[in-house]
């Protein structure tokens, strides 16, 4: 659940209200590929609730769970996905378009900084905990459980703005 944290952490009640609104709640059949490697994709998703997993060149990369967000690298570079994200369970997320996402940050350009800061300290945290691992040797999973400090101000706001996501409401 760590990169909704991250993302809505960082993101005001009515950029969250926004999403909420502006996504689309999809089900999602286990099997179903959501991205597929190489392809552009033309949605962000976060994971309402179910389990997917990440593949790369068929090898399986790591599990993604209620809470994750897929497609944020390719919305930030415009580059295609580097991993295929397909549903191992039956699965529920909110896809939010890459066009009203690009053509809400082009109307609020407060909320585009918001956005992009958001995704900067989710991948920023990302590297390190890479980084981390790489120079410890580990594999261990609680390098990456570890917050960072300056997100753990907004867990609970962060935490209670999913959970409005995940009822589908918008209320405050």
């Amino acid at each position: 659940m760590r990169k909704v944290l991250f993302i809505l952490g960082q993101l005001t009640d009515e950029d969250v209200d926004w999403l909420g609104q502006g996504g689309r709640r999809d089900r999602v059949p286990a099997g179903t590929e959501l991205i597929r490697e190489g392809e552009p994709t033309d949605a962000l998703y976060f994971v309402l609730n179910g389990r997917l997993a990440a593949s790369r060149k068929g090898e399986r990369l790591r599990e993604l769970e209620t809470g994750e967000i897929v497609g944020e690298m390719s919305f930030v570079d415009a580059n295609p996905p580097s991993a295929t994200v397909k549903a191992i369970t039956e699965s529920t997320v909110l896809r939010i378009a890459r066009a009203d996402l690009a053509a809400r940050m082009e109307k609020d350009p407060r909320f585009a900084a918001r956005f992009y800061r958001a995704i900067a300290v989710f991948l920023s945290d990302r590297l390190r905990t890479v980084e981390a691992r790489a120079q410890s040797g580990s594999t261990d999973a609680a390098l990456e459980d570890e917050l960072d400090p300056n997100v753990l101000d907004n867990v609970a706001l962060a935490g209670d703005r999913f959970d409005r996501l995940l009822r589908g409401r918008a209320d405050r």
